[in-house]
């Protein structure tokens, strides 16, 4: 072989080479936001089996429980697409790496809170850091792969979302009922310290930087006059029944009507003025896309309230262990995930919109179901007794979740791709911290404390009347998203993947899978 062949295979060998370490190198970048982003999903779950452990630790009151999980959920939806445009303008490894230190700072915070108080504002601050860490996660995978492999990586991506609604109320379970070193339920946050530390150090080695060629702009007060509207919405709910539903919770509630109003008023002029509102108002115009909002932010707000009261009844009505309830709640996350992926590999692409109604009924009767068995066996009642009506929701859970998205991006104009997906996330959000927030209503307020005070003995079938009237409301709740979703398309458009995904790449939009907790 002459030294004027070798040279070309030289250079072809190292070529090779430089290639194959980039490729390493994104992959490892995709396991880091892929574990930024399960951490996230477990810890919006992992909560609620604890609750009972950390009301009992920090005496903390109904209320202040509330806050505990409504107050994450709302900072998250308060920041979520704004955390998403500053990762577009100063750099997504950036925001990355930021919203990764401040969610492990909030951790530490979290479960080193000396009171109710403290725990709370250091969920809130989780929240919000999660606002900054969660955008980037497909924004990251958008710019690290080509077209033609996100499939598989989006792929990968469900499995980490279903692994972690499944894995959460169970971990939780866990680290609550060992009792680590004395510190009952603080290990649900603590552990995520070594996870956010090294995602910081590998991150800052192995995702590259990139920006938005055109980032809109930044719309500071659209983001104070959501959070301020559902403060003025959420906080009286929670506080009214504690302070007996004073003058002021009902004005409170009122005005976050007018403050709504000055949002919807206030985007208007930021769409005129650099055509960069917080929310694209014309979006709504698009009736498919107005259902299936309406339907996101009602769907979080059942899914708000069932998760918090079945904790509370299981563990403080039925006096089980936190890993008694985490087991419980396993086949519901594993019909959840099966349906799912049912949902959207075969039955939708035959029946459209029919399999998300057929969800909603699905769902519904099994919750009519969970209130016969709750109501029969009464506290007597026991982990296999509550599979039927769990993996019957589950199902029906699974038929809705997956294909909503599309459904409600299947009209939308491409250009707005992007936009809608980020108010699709933040309306799923509000809708949790709203059910949350209506905790105190559905669930607290038919139990009367002086009553239990006087006989404690009656604590668990007066939670057991609660947990029943809760899941009424859910059922009437799921009648009305049925109703909603006829104005879905009744089946969904037909993408042609190849073409349509490299033009995407071209314009900088992508229709990315939604994040939900």
């Amino acid at each position: 072989m002459s030294s004027h062949d070798a040279v070309p295979e030289a250079a072809t060998e190292a070529q090779a080479a430089t290639e194959a370490v980039a490729d390493r190198r994104r992959w490892i970048a995709l396991a880091i936001v892929m574990t930024a982003a399960f951490m996230d999903l477990v810890d919006a779950t992992i909560v609620n089996i604890a609750i009972p452990s950390i009301e009992r630790d920090l005496g903390a009151s109904f209320g202040a429980i509330q806050w505990i999980t409504a107050g994450y959920a709302l900072a998250f939806a308060a920041g979520l697409i704004t955390g998403g445009r500053l990762g577009d303008i100063f750099g997504r490894k950036r925001l990355f790496l930021l919203g990764t230190a401040g969610f492990t700072i909030a951790s530490a915070l979290c479960g080193f809170a000396a009171n109710p108080e403290m725990l709370v504002a250091s969920r809130l601050l989780q929240g919000a850091a999660a606002a900054m860490m969660v955008p980037q996660v497909l924004s990251i995978i958008h710019v690290t792969f080509p077209a033609h492999e996100r499939g598989k990586v989006f792929g990968m991506f469900g499995a980490i979302i279903g692994l972690g609604a499944v894995s959460g109320p169970l971990l939780g379970a866990l680290l609550t009922q060992w009792n680590i070193a004395g510190l009952e339920w603080r290990p649900i946050f603590l552990i995520n310290l070594p996870v956010g530390i090294a995602g910081l150090l590998l991150g800052r080695k192995f995702i590259t930087e990139s920006k938005a060629p055109k980032a809109l702009r930044l719309d500071i007060v659209g983001v104070l006059l959501v959070t301020l509207a559902l403060l003025m919405l959420i906080y009286p709910l929670t506080r009214g029944r504690e302070l007996d539903w004073p003058l002021w919770g009902h004005l409170c509630m009122a005005g976050s009507l007018v403050v709504f109003a000055a949002l919807i008023a206030y985007e208007k002029y930021k769409t005129k003025k650099d055509g960069s509102p917080l929310l694209e108002l014309s979006l709504f115009k698009v009736k498919s896309f107005a259902a299936g909002i309406a339907v996101q932010l009602t769907f979080g707000v059942v899914m708000g309230i069932f998760f918090l009261v079945w904790t509370l009844y299981m563990q403080i009505g039925l006096g089980w262990s936190p890993l008694k309830a985490g087991l419980t709640g396993v086949p519901f996350s594993i019909a959840v995930s099966t349906a799912a992926g049912l949902s959207v590999q075969k039955l939708v692409p035959r029946f459209g919109r029919k399999v998300l109604q057929a969800g909603a009924l699905t769902m519904a009767a099994g919750v009519l179901l969970y209130m016969a068995v709750a109501g029969r066996y009464g506290t007597s009642i026991d982990s296999w007794q509550m599979i039927p009506p769990l993996v019957v929701m589950g199902l029906g859970m699974g038929l809705i979740v997956a294909p909503l998205t599309d459904a409600v991006l299947s009209d939308v104009p491409r250009e707005h791709a992007g936009s809608a997906s980020g108010l699709i996330n933040t309306t799923g959000q509000m809708g949790n911290a709203l059910g949350l927030g209506l905790v105190s209503v559905v669930f607290f307020g038919v139990i009367d404390e002086e009553r239990l005070a006087k006989a404690p003995a009656e604590v668990g079938a007066a939670f057991t009347d609660a947990f029943q009237n809760a899941l009424g409301w859910a059922v009437a709740v799921l009648a009305g998203i049925f109703l909603v979703m006829f104005a879905l398309p009744a089946k969904p458009k037909q993408h042609v993947e190849g073409a349509e995904a490299d033009a995407d790449d071209s314009e900088g939009v992508e229709k990315e899978p939604v994040l939900t907790h």
